[in-house]
Parts: C-alpha cells; structure tokens; sequence
C-alpha cells in the first residue's frame, strides 16, 4: 500500500535543504502497510475511476484523503443537509455545511502545516520523466515494479476512447501525446499487444493512422532523438550560440520568459551535441513500430516542418520559418565547421554553466518537471558519472503523485500555494477558534517557507548553507528574491508574484488574531521583505508580471517556436496577478501604513488602473492561471474590493457582476470549458453542467462586490447548489479541472473542489443576510 510521507533529514544524502525539508512530501510503497479494510477502499476507489473515466477524467486524490483522515482522528460524521427545491437557506442549514466543509478541509492537513495535493493535468510530462530516467541508466532503480504498475495504470486511464491521448486529461486526442504515451508503455515493459482491449496495439493504430510520428510536434521530436528514435536532421535547429548574444539584443536568453528559458538552453546544449543515447533492441522495434514507412526512407528535411494539424495550437509564421531554414541549411553547417566550431564548444561550455547554476539554485528540483526532464540528461550528457546526477536521481520522487488514476509525475508541486488558499478559506470561515490548531501549523508553515536572501543562491552541498552568489547574479539570468515565496516549497527557489502576494495576505490576516490561536507573529521585518519583492515586479502600465519584471518586447511571441503552447517566448503583466498583488499591497498597507506608505499608495493606484484597463466590452477580464474568464473577474472583483470599490462607486464593478450574471445557469450555479483558455472566447461547458469550483469563486466575487445589497437571489441559487452537492465526509465531488496556463495546459489542482466551496460557504454565511430556523 502507498503513503504519502514526509522528506527529512536522513531521507537522502543526496538531497539539500535550507530549512528541513518542510513542505517537501514522497510517495512510498509498503507491502505490510493497511488493514484489509483500508486495502479495500483504495481498490474500490481505483476500480470507480477506471469505470467512470470518460465521465470525470481527474482524480479525486483519495490514497492521500484517506490516509491524512486516519492520521488526524478527526470525525467526519455531522449529518448532511439537503434543501427542498423551495426550501429556504437559513443560518442553521448554512453553518452546518460550513462546518463540514471546514473539518474536512482540517483533516487533510499535515504536521508540518501545509495541504499536500495532486497538481498534475498535462499528460506529456511523465513520458518526459521516463525516456530521461531510461537515458540515464535509472528507470530500473529509482522506479520499483509498484511504481511501473501504478504508472502504466495512470496512462490507460487516461486513454481516450480512440486510442489517443490528449494534451492534458481532458483533450482531444494529439500525436505528441499519443506518440510519447505509446513509447512510454513499452519503455515500462509493456508488450505491443499489451493492455486491456489491446490498448497498445489501439494507440499504435492512432499514430499509424494520422501519419507516424514524423507528424509529432517539435517538443516531441527532440525527446525523441535522445533515445534514437528520431534524427536530428528532422529538428528545426536550437542553437546553443544564442547564449553569446549580447544581452541588449532581442534573442539572448535573458530576455526569454523564465520557463521558455529553462527549457531552452539544456535543449541548445543536447541539440548543440547531436546527443543520441545508445541504441537499445527495444528502440530498434519502436522504429519498427511507430513509422509508416521504413526508418530508414524517412525524408527527416520534409518532417522538419510537419505537424498534425490536431497538435497546433500556434502555427509557424512566414518569418520563423524563413529563420528556421536559414539557421538549418547555412547556420547550422558552419557552427559545425572550423573555424565557428570553436563557437559551439564555447556556447556549449557558457549552456552547461547556467544547467549547473539552475540545478544548484533550485536545488535539483528545477523550475518544473520538463526542465527536470532535460537537465537530468544534458548532465548525463556532459558526464554520466557525476555528482549532480545523483542530486537529481534523489529528487525525482518528489515529482511523484499517486491518486487512485495510478502514479503521475506533477507539474512541480503546490504546496504553498494550496496552504495559503486553505489558510484564507478557514479564515473566511468565522470558525477559528475552533481549528487554532490548524491555523497556528499554516501560520508556521508559510514563514518558514518564504525566501530569506537578497538574491538566488546556491547551496553548500556538505554543511547545507546557502549563501548568495559570487558575483553578478543576473549574469546567470535570475532575478532579486528576497522576501518571495514559491508555488511549492521554500527549497525550490523560484519566486512567483502571485504566490507571494497570497502568502502575505495569508500571513496578515493571521497577525491579526490571538497569539493563543495562530502562535507566535511573524517578524514584521519579513513582510516588509516581501512588499520589496513584489514592487520590483510591477511594470509602468500598473500591471504586475508572475516571475521577473517584464522587460521583453511582445513581438517576440511572433517567432514561438513550440507549436502547441500560446504566450511563452517572454514576461508579461497577467491581470490575476495583479489583482493578487493589489490585494495584499491594500492589506498591508492598512496594517503597516509606516512601510514605504506613499510608494504603496502610487503602486496600487497604478495597479487598480491597469486592471480596469484590462476589461473587456462584455464586462470580463482573460484569466492566465485559471479558467479563465470566470476566475479573472472573480479574483478581479475581490481585488477591486479591497481598493474599496463596490457596485455602489464602480461601473467597472458593475460590469464585472453584470458578465457573471450572465452567465449563471439553471441550477443556480456556473460551468466554463477549457476551450475559453484556448480561443480567447467565454464557452460554456457541454451540456450547459455547472461546476462547483467555478461556482464558488463566482460566489465569492459577487459577495465583494457588493451583489447581497444588489439582489441576493443569485447567491442564494448558487449557495442551494453549492451544498446540495456536498457529500456524505463534508467535502465536494471533482469534476472538470479548473487550473490553466499558456492558453492550451489545462492543470489539476486537487484541492481546489474543496478549497473554494469552503470559501464560498463562509463568504455567503457572513455577508448574505440569512433567516434563522423556526424552532
């Protein structure tokens, strides 16, 4: 039986710390561990998914419910309400849901204080994981037998019903995903006519049907060509040389986005190298297998550009193709040649450096699982034998998340993230004098999971010290952050503005209680470390950017190689996050009026400008880290709020309301698809479904705005939904994920069917004036 534990000191010697692991959580399996009973319900969960798995395509993370419920002895057992469909709601009806909500949401938290949960969705990452561990010479040592079990479990789950796999667990059918998928399957010891219903031989009949992989998209055909199973000369190129760019020329790497640009450089080195791993017999039948022609007639310069048009999502430009074909048939030639061969090997050597920097600075963790992915095999590269591949083999079950869908590799993790959003939603709540000790572990988790030096660092491997840099920091192309928090753990390394700014909020709101609830405050020193940051990030249009200040000119996006993805060749300003930042700058300028007061006040002015910029006729903002238009205005109308406009001085405000309205539905609650991320277009989910997610941030954005004083009624629909819908244990069914970023990767975040209808419920029983029972 798996269960979710904690890392600690001893776990590794491998692994690094600035603050003993916290946050940091594994998977393990134990064949002793469970009671027979236990044993059966997580069989009984797993054989539910698989029945269901067309109908709710992601898990509801029960392995880990389970086990986090019988670790904190909380009872469950408050009896359900259910409303009449003319019953009315009343405070007795409203608190009892609200209660349950609560004490499930505080029975899933751990002792460290924060609420591990799955953050996963796109379903090219563990493929990633795979060939990089089967490169490196590790599939077989890090991977045990239960974990290719669950894994191979994961990947026929989320098979879709012709054969494919999609972008993310809830899309169509793409060649990147089946073709990666497939070679994942047999890579973990599945046979060619394996699966239940032959499904191996179903997914290889989906790729042979629309053309082989030579229709794979570029990521996918560079994966490939590590393992031999693509060649180079099939690749649009990725020239390591840009790394000797000026800096103040467009395409030097720091002026990429952060994530384009991890991906880059470890991808210039491997392709700068032509890297091909050993060919094993089994590549050699996946030739076989994976081709409609003969491996060897493949034309590689005419599958340079070919691409099912199932996969695009940004097809190529006039111009990238005109500068692909010259950095392929003349750049590439003569980089390869003496005397500009010496570039190459100083471009390599300058890429190999940032690889080493990256991986010390997040601790071998990386900025996400693809750049996990390609570190692990540019170091394998560079030298199988050293030191840095044994701190990266040691962190790779951290990437690991086991559901009752089977064994995912995430996207990172969200650990502060999901805390800070559970933090907020108890807080909401009214109920904590009741969960003091769920607040005072939060409350310790958060400060010790904030980013306390003035730039970033790199580790001591031995004493575990980090110090900053030597140097110019910024030569390596990161940024001050000093005062930040990540989206997952402190150890990682990245500052996120959003992140950030919800960590703040969180920690002002519990400043503000007793010391007998939430434990000792926290050094005011350390807030005004994180207003710093988050000032840094603010750009002169009021807006605010998610990583590092955005600097880069936006026509760069014309030249987005990657086919699939939308928005990634730079930073820019994301309303969200701005509406984040507006939040806790307002917060904590209110509390602390002695910090930086004037500068704060010009900040935020700046800031609620941008965001009323940023409306659309209709009323709605676009929505980046959530779907999509229904997130925006929800996060958006909450920050106007707290700048202290309503619906009674706003007309923006009044538009936001008016756009939601409009779309609530029958069953009193609100349901958007995926798709709205992708075309830029509001589109309601199929079948006009309402999901409770959306529902409840659309709650909460309505009560902030003021719409109880307009007409409750909505509310009053929506709240009847909201607890109509909760079950037996106090908490909510998953449905449709509700997580997005770069227009077209749809994430799941676990926590998030518990989190907001649990907000939402506090929200409704404090602000919208309720009748009492009769007695």
């Amino acid at each position: 039986m798996w269960k979710l534990d904690q890392v600690a000191e001893g776990h590794d010697p491998w692994l690094l710390s600035t603050n003993d692991f916290v946050g940091r959580q594994v998977w393990k399996f134990d064949p002793d561990l469970g009671t027979p009973e236990e044993q059966a319900a997580v069989e009984k969960a797993r054989e539910k998914f698989s029945q269901n798995r067309f109908q709710v395509k992601a898990s509801s993370d029960v392995l880990k419910n389970l086990q986090l419920i019988k670790e904190n002895g909380i009872d469950l057992s408050i009896p359900s309400v259910r409303l009449g469909d003319r019953e009315e709601i009343t405070r007795e009806i409203a608190e009892i849901a609200l209660r349950k909500a609560v004490r499930f949401t505080s029975a899933l938290q751990t002792r460290d204080g924060h609420w591990p949960s799955e953050f996963s969705g796109l379903l090219f990452v563990q493929p990633f994981l795979v060939i990089a561990l089967y490169i490196t010479g590790t599939l077989n040592t890090i991977l045990l037998p239960e974990h290719k079990r669950e894994m191979v479990r994961y990947i026929y789950n989320h098979q879709n019903e012709d054969g494919g796999w999609g972008f993310h667990i809830e899309s169509h059918s793409i060649m990147l995903c089946t073709a990666l998928n497939y070679v994942s399957l047999r890579l973990l010891g599945e046979e060619p006519e394996g699966g239940k219903d032959g499904a191996v031989a179903k997914a290889r009949k989906w790729i042979l049907d629309h053309g082989g992989v030579t229709m794979i998209s570029i990521w996918g055909k560079y994966f490939l060509s590590f393992i031999g199973l693509y060649e180079w000369s099939g690749c649009n190129p990725v020239p390591p040389e840009c790394l000797l760019l000026p800096s103040f020329l467009p395409f030097n790497p720091g002026n990429f986005w952060c994530y384009f640009r991890t991906v880059y450089i470890p991808l210039a080195y491997l392709y700068g190298k032509k890297f091909v791993a050993p060919i094993t017999d089994l590549v050699i039948l996946l030739r076989e297998e994976l081709y409609i022609q003969s491996y060897g007639e493949v034309d590689w310069t005419k599958a340079r550009n070919s691409c099912l048009k199932k996969d695009l999502y940004k097809p190529h430009s006039l111009v990238e193709n005109v500068l692909s074909s010259v950095l392929y048939y003349l750049a590439e030639p003569l980089y390869t040649s003496w005397p500009f061969s010496k570039l190459r090997e100083k471009a390599l050597a300058r890429a190999m450096r940032f690889i080493r920097y990256e991986d010390e600075h997040t601790g071998y963790l990386t900025l996400g699982s693809v750049e996990k992915s390609l570190n692990m095999i540019a170091n394998w590269a560079e030298d199988p034998n050293q030191d840095s591949l044994k701190r990266h083999r040691a962190t790779v079950p951290e990437y690991l998340w086991v559901a009752e869908d089977g064994m995912k590799v995430q996207n990172l993790g969200s650990q502060l993230w999901d805390s800070v959003f559970a933090t907020q939603a108890i807080i909401a709540s009214n109920l904590t004098d009741e969960y003091g000790s769920t607040l005072r572990k939060a409350f310790n988790f958060i400060k010790l999971s904030q980013v306390q030096f003035l730039s970033c660092r790199l580790y001591k491997p031995y004493n575990l010290i980090r110090e900053n840099p030597s140097g110019d920091f910024q030569s390596t192309y990161h940024q001050i952050c000093k005062g930040a928090w990540t989206l997952s753990v402190k150890d990682q390394g990245w500052q996120v503005s959003d992140c950030t700014a919800e960590a703040l909020k969180t920690l002002l709101l519990l400043s503000q209680m007793p010391a007998d609830i939430v434990g000792d405050t926290i050094e005011v020193e350390q807030l005004y470390e994180a207003v710093d940051f988050l000032l840094t990030l603010q750009s002169e249009n009021g807006g605010f950017s998610a990583w590092e200040p955005a600097t880069s000119p936006q026509w760069m996006e014309m030249f987005n190689p990657t086919e699939t993805f939308g928005g990634v060749m730079v930073e820019t300003e994301y309303v969200d996050c701005t509406a984040s930042v507006t939040q806790a700058l307002a917060l904590f300028s209110h509390l602390h009026p002695e910090y930086r007061g004037k500068e704060i006040e010009t900040s935020v002015a700046k800031a609620t400008h941008y965001i009323e910029n940023a409306q659309m006729a209709d009323g709605s903002w676009y929505g980046n880290w959530g779907i999509c238009y229904t997130y925006a205005a929800y996060i958006v109308l909450v920050a106007l709020a707290a700048v202290g406009k309503t619906h009674r001085n706003s007309e923006v405000v009044c538009k936001g309301c008016d756009f939601l309205l409009s779309k609530q539905l029958k069953s009193g609650g609100w349901g958007e698809s995926y798709f709205s991320c992708r075309n830029s277009e509001y589109t309601p989910l199929d079948g006009n479904r309402s999901n409770l997610v959306q529902t409840a941030w659309t709650m909460v954005g309505l009560i902030r705005a003021g719409q109880a004083e307009r007409d409750a009624t909505p509310l009053h629909q929506a709240a009847r939904l909201l607890i109509n819908s909760q079950l037996e244990s106090g908490e909510f069914p998953q449905q449709e994920i509700t997580g997005a970023s770069v227009k077209t990767s749809m994430l799941h975040y676990a926590s998030y069917r518990n989190i907001f209808p649990l907000w939402a419920l506090g929200e409704y029983r404090k602000h919208v004036v309720l009748p009492k029972q009769n007695t």
